[in-house]
């Protein structure tokens, strides 16, 4: 499976994409935002093994792919389905990457897969409330901030509050 946007190409993993992971999760910008303070090769390999694993599914009911920009991984996007109607994307740049909109342009993609091709009636999402990045891309999506969950995930030895978004395939405006 693969989805081209303006710039990037989004991809199956493949199991030499393992350095290109490491390299960017071990960066300290990405790792404030992960329960872990560290990422290994082994880390790495099993990362990526699970979403080639997850390619091999029938019916397939997650769709995680790579984010390619002139060539080079720079992170990963991705669908995974609740049930025949809803599924939740999530996403993950390299850091020397942030704020130049790839986020939100691979998330769109992966929106437009999803209430395209899969027709599903809701897309969902969450994140970190301190990550006020991933929050803009989720709004720059059209979804809507439908809850707040307070001091429900532990990272770096601190509750950190979490921040719920959704939008339905009625609200949704597919790229042309």
């Amino acid at each position: 499976m693969q989805l081209q946007t303006e710039r990037l190409l989004l991809r199956e993993f493949a199991r030499d994409d393992w350095p290109a992971v490491l390299a960017y999760q071990s960066d300290p910008r990405y790792l404030h935002y992960y329960p872990w303070t560290e990422r290994t090769e082994r880390d790495a390999r099993e990362f990526v093994g699970m979403f080639i694993e997850w390619q091999n599914e029938a019916p397939r009911s997650k769709f995680q792919l790579v984010i390619e920009l002139e060539g080079r991984l720079i992170g990963n996007c991705g669908l995974r389905l609740d049930d025949e109607a809803t599924g939740n994307i999530g996403y993950e740049l390299n850091p020397d990457h942030w704020s130049l909109g790839y986020a939100t342009e691979a998330a769109r993609a992966i929106c437009d897969f999803g209430f395209g091709a899969l027709k599903l009636h809701r897309i969902w999402s969450w994140c970190l409330a301190d990550n006020r990045a991933s929050a803009r891309v989720l709004e720059k999506l059209g979804m809507r901030q439908e809850g707040r969950q307070v001091k429900s995930d532990l990272v770096k030895e601190r509750w950190r509050d979490r921040l719920l978004y959704a939008i339905l395939e009625s609200e949704w405006q597919f790229e042309t």
